[in-house]
C-alpha cells in the first residue's frame, strides 16, 4: 500500500496522514538558500505533531546541474543545508528534479555528476533516500533516459519519480511510450509518483495550447484534478497495481488554489480507492 501525500494544498481535519513539503518562500524558496532557522523548524515539527501529520518527503529545487559553476556550487550549498534540515525534521526521503538546461544537456549532466559526488555521501550519512524526477525543461526530460540515469547512480536508495501530469512531455518523440510502458520501464526503480491530470499538448496540430511568440520552446502544462485532463488513469493506476507499487503517491494539483480543500478531499478519495483496489 502506497503512502499517500498531499502536495502544497491545505488539508482538512483527519484527511491526510502524510504531506510533502515543497518549496515555499518562508522555509525553502525556489532556487535560493533555505530560510528555515531552528525556531521555524521547531514550529513545523510542533505543528505536524499537533495535527497528527507526518512528513514523508521534502522537495527542494536547486540549480545543481547548472553549467555555470558558481551557480552549481551555490546550489550544492543550499542542498547541504536542506539535507541538514530534513534530517532535523526526521524525514527519511527527499525528492527533486534533474534541473539543468536541455539546450546544454552534456554540460548540465557533467555538472549534475559533480554535485552528486559532493552530496551522495551526505544523503548516505543522514540515512535519507532520494527520488529524482525528469521535469519539462530539465537537461533530461524524457522517461527512458531519465530512468537510465537514475540506474547509473547505482545506489539502492536513489530511485525514480514518475510525474503523471508530465506524461505527454516524458514520452518525448517516441510514439510507443505510453504511460504503462514508461512506468514499466522504470520497474523496481519506480518508488514515487506525482498525481494530477493534464492535457495532451501534442494533439490538434500542435494548437492545443496557443503560445506567443509562435515556436516558443516553453513546456506549458497544468496540474489538474483527476478527470479534468487527458491522462490515461486506467493505465496509470492499473500499472501501479500490476507492479505492486509500495512507494509514495503524492497528490500535486496546482490549478485550484481557491478551492484547495475540495480538491485535496477529492484527490485523497480517488487515490485511496484506486490504490486500495
Amino acid at each position: 500500500m502506497a503512502n499517500l501525500e498531499a502536495g502544497n494544498e491545505p488539508t482538512g481535519p483527519s484527511t491526510w496522514e502524510y504531506i510533502e513539503l515543497s518549496p515555499r518562500d518562508d522555509f525553502m524558496p525556489f532556487f535560493l538558500h533555505p530560510r528555515a532557522n531552528d525556531e521555524r523548524i521547531a514550529e513545523l515539527k510542533n505543528s505536524l505533531r499537533t495535527h497528527g501529520v507526518q512528513l514523508s518527503s521534502v522537495l527542494p529545487l536547486y540549480k545543481w546541474s547548472s553549467p555555470d559553476e558558481a551557480e552549481r556550487q551555490a546550489a550544492v550549498r543550499y542542498w547541504k543545508r536542506m539535507i541538514e534540515i530534513t534530517a532535523d525534521l526526521e524525514c527519511p526521503l527527499m525528492n527533486s528534479e534533474f534541473n539543468g538546461r536541455p539546450d546544454r544537456a552534456a554540460e548540465s549532466e557533467a555538472a549534475f555528476w559533480r554535485s552528486l559526488e559532493e552530496l551522495l555521501p551526505l544523503f548516505e550519512r543522514e540515512g535519507i533516500a532520494l527520488n529524482l524526477e525528469a521535469h519539462p525543461e530539465d537537461f533530461c526530460e524524457v522517461n527512458t533516459p531519465a530512468v537510465d540515469l537514475v540506474r547509473a547512480i547505482n545506489k539502492p536508495w536513489v530511485n525514480y519519480l514518475y510525474c503523471a501530469p508530465h506524461s505527454f512531455h516524458l514520452s518525448g518523440a517516441d510514439p510507443t511510450a505510453d504511460i504503462a510502458a514508461m512506468m514499466r520501464y522504470a520497474g523496481d526503480k519506480l518508488q514515487h509518483v506525482h498525481i494530477a491530470d493534464s492535457f495532451n499538448h501534442k494533439r490538434s496540430s500542435g494548437l492545443r495550447y496557443i503560445l506567443n511568440p509562435p515556436g516558443t520552446a516553453a513546456r506549458i502544462h497544468q496540474h489538474l484534478n483527476i478527470g479534468q485532463g487527458e491522462v490515461d488513469w486506467d493505465a496509470f493506476f492499473g500499472t501501479l497495481r500490476d507492479l505492486d507499487f509500495d512507494g509514495v503517491a503524492t497528490a500535486c494539483v496546482c490549478a485550484w488554489e481557491e478551492r484547495a480543500r475540495e480538491s485535496s478531499a477529492f484527490m485523497l478519495d480517488r487515490i485511496t480507492k484506486e490504490l486500495s483496489a
